[in-house]
């Protein structure tokens, strides 16, 4: 059995910015206080608004698991266990901002507009990409990116772009943009993430490096991918960088806004690095089993971000009435998701030639015509 060399409970404390503790108590750590202020801004209907986020999309998660149990999707990765780091950075990026995900942030493309059920038709087979990333609905939301890293590359050209065009650093908060990249601690050790920093530093870019730690690259753990905190990564490229619990959604909520205020206003790129724990398998054809221990898993099991909140929110007074009505949102979200999933058109097979490009190619003009030509010519045949 192979298990992670650090523990969970001392390792991953160290230098990091948390507001609430494991128990849902208010108890930031000495990094925290430059962003607690942030936090004491925030009324109950956001703090409220947080949890919903957080319980409703693992409700939604759990569906699409037995989704793919039953054999309705090819594949699911789950979020189980890091709703907090996503939930905390989405609510913080302005609606201007641009959003670019890998293929867990279930909750982050939820919050920036897009229907769920798009990501699950991706999963399914039955769409290039899952939806629209140009229509405003879609709340300039990227596509999920299945090729580690390369989103990073993706968001960076783009982030250079807003610097080329005049969109950021104007001294204009309702205006300026920035951009929000999210990777996890196995992209961390792809070329493309380190040759993404190297132009965003160069560039001084409007963005903000999002990576999700969630302790295993598949089977790998963190321990074996570095000997030191991956906070360090970025910022031994010059990119400020701050180490957060990310399964406190409050830390990554004043965090990540203040990097994200920063980036838009002409400071440059800025770092997170998430500490959280992925709970369940890498995707569902992962059996995490084969290499972490149960003991791993019950202590950050402890560290739960939705328990924790819904401590801290109890304390605050908040009533059952609106647990129960987060629980009956959860559980129409995902009876919603089994209905529409099964009912998904497959497909036509001219379909596979749209938006290899962005402009009309004659490559795939000869290609559709011969498929076309290809299928007429069974037509009146016998079977």
């Amino acid at each position: 059995m192979v298990t992670s060399a650090e523990n969970p409970l001392r390792a991953h404390d160290q230098g990091v910015v948390r507001i609430l503790d494991a128990d849902g108590s208010v108890a930031p750590t000495p990094e925290a206080e430059p962003y607690v202020g942030i936090i004491d801004a925030l009324d109950d209907a956001t703090l409220e608004q947080f949890y919903r986020d957080m319980a409703v999309i693992r409700a939604f998660d759990r569906q699409a698991t037995l989704l793919q149990r039953q054999g309705q999707l090819a594949l699911w990765p789950p979020s189980w266990g890091q709703e907090a780091a996503q939930v905390g950075s989405a609510r913080a990026a302005r609606a201007q901002d641009t959003i670019f995900p890998s293929y867990r942030e279930h909750v982050v493309t939820r919050i920036r507009g897009v229907d769920p059920v798009d990501i699950l038709g991706l999963m399914r087979g039955v769409t290039h990409g899952g939806w629209d990333p140009t229509d405003p609905m879609n709340g300039n939301t990227r596509l999920y990116t299945l090729v580690l890293g390369t989103q990073t590359l993706h968001a960076t050209g783009y982030a250079m772009g807003l610097n080329f065009d005049g969109r950021t650093g104007t001294g204009d908060p309702e205006r300026d943009e920035a951009v929000v990249v999210y990777y996890g601690d196995g992209a961390a050790s792809e070329g493309d993430v380190h040759e993404a920093m190297v132009f965003a530093a160069s560039y001084n870019t409007p963005q903000l490096f999002f990576l999700q730690n969630n302790q295993w690259a598949i089977s790998v753990p963190v321990s074996t991918q570095t000997r030191v905190p991956l906070v360090q990564r970025s910022a031994g490229y010059g990119i400020p960088s701050v180490r957060i619990d990310g399964n406190d959604v409050l830390a990554s909520y004043a965090v990540s806004r203040m990097q994200l205020d920063e980036a838009r206003s002409g400071g440059g790129p800025r770092a997170i690095e998430a500490v959280t724990y992925r709970m369940g398998a890498h995707t569902t054809s992962d059996d995490p089993t084969k290499y972490r221990g149960r003991d791993e898993e019950a202590a950050w099991a402890e560290r739960d971000p939705i328990v924790r909140m819904r401590a801290f929110l109890e304390a605050r007074g908040a009533s059952q009435a609106f647990f129960d009505d987060v629980d009956a949102e959860g559980d129409a979200l995902a009876a919603d998701a089994r209905e529409r999933v099964v009912r998904m058109p497959e497909p036509t097979p001219d379909s596979m030639f749209a938006h290899v490009y962005a402009d009309p190619h004659p490559l795939m003009e000869q290609q559709a015509a011969w498929l076309a030509s290809y299928e007429a010519s069974f037509e009146g045949g016998e079977a």
